[in-house]
């Protein structure tokens, strides 16, 4: 009998995680032999976890918080979107024995928004909350769309200004303090910070949101997330948080590993239904 082939979630936490129900889901639509699993792995012992999973046959591997820098510095090969974004949450094994790494976090957000959520982002003033790993992965695919602005807003202004000249060499981005948001509106706000994991919000103004504006949150959770409750109280005609995002950058990474691309809009419709909101 065939062995099937190995895959996995790395993070600190993981148990949250619903990546293994998703590629559960996504290997039964496309008659896949594989199993994926969750493994909780600190920073400190990410190397030594990873050289062990594909010693061990692994085929390939999913990072989430806190490893997405250090599978960056990991992967022996990367993709132009990885390269520029200094964080990687897909590693797929070669044929060669090397392992290159990807980014598929951003293309799953402009996914989620344009193809389930039926919002454009071209021509549009779009912020985004946070200046870390969350939100190297979104930029280049943000200015993609031919937005009309993109803002980064961070407490640490001098992290937002490096982010905005890191990307500088495929768009324009802005950076600013949480205090420089006064008076500004946008149709657009992506919470890339890790706030919502611990029930927080970044320091916003109430009047930060335009009309017909949308909320994300990339965060999710089995309850609307602070951020999703924000966005809704002040006005957003959508507040949405990252389930979607998730199912669409794990196709991605599926069909990175696979060459088959699952349907996401079952899944999609199924996890929402299991969380109850």
């Amino acid at each position: 009998m065939t062995a099937p082939d190995q895959y996995a979630v790395f993070g600190d936490p993981i148990s949250h995680s619903k990546s293994p129900k998703i590629h559960q889901l996504f290997a039964e639509q496309t008659q896949q032999l594989v199993q994926y699993t969750a493994q909780l792995v600190p920073a400190e012992q990410f190397t030594v976890a990873a050289d062990i999973f594909f010693a061990q046959g692994g085929k390939g591997l999913n990072c989430t918080i806190p490893l997405k820098e250090l599978a960056w510095a990991y992967a022996q090969h990367k993709t132009r979107r990885a390269q520029l974004s200094g964080a990687v949450n897909t590693l797929a094994l070669q044929d060669d024995g090397s392992v290159l790494g990807e980014n598929t976090d951003g293309v799953g957000l402009i996914t989620d928004l344009i193809n389930n959520h039926g919002i454009s982002l071209q021509n549009r003033r779009i912020l985004i909350l946070g200046a870390g790993g969350a939100s190297r992965g979104i930029i280049e695919p943000i200015l993609s769309q031919a937005p009309r602005q993109l803002l980064i807003a961070n407490r640490t202004v001098d992290k937002a200004v490096e982010l905005a000249k890191i990307f500088s060499v495929v768009g324009e981005v802005d950076s600013c303090g949480y205090t420089d948001l006064c008076g500004e509106q946008f149709d657009v706000i992506i919470n890339a910070t890790s706030t919502s994991l611990s029930g927080q919000l970044p320091p916003l103004p109430g009047n930060v949101l335009a009309k017909n504006s949308c909320c994300y949150d990339l965060a999710y959770s089995n309850q609307p997330t602070a951020f999703v409750y924000w966005g809704l109280a002040h006005g957003a005609e959508k507040s949405l948080d990252g389930l979607g995002m998730l199912v669409e950058q794990a196709a991605e990474a599926f069909y990175l590993w696979r060459k088959l691309r699952p349907a996401t809009a079952a899944v999609i419709a199924l996890m929402n239904a299991q969380r109850g909101y």
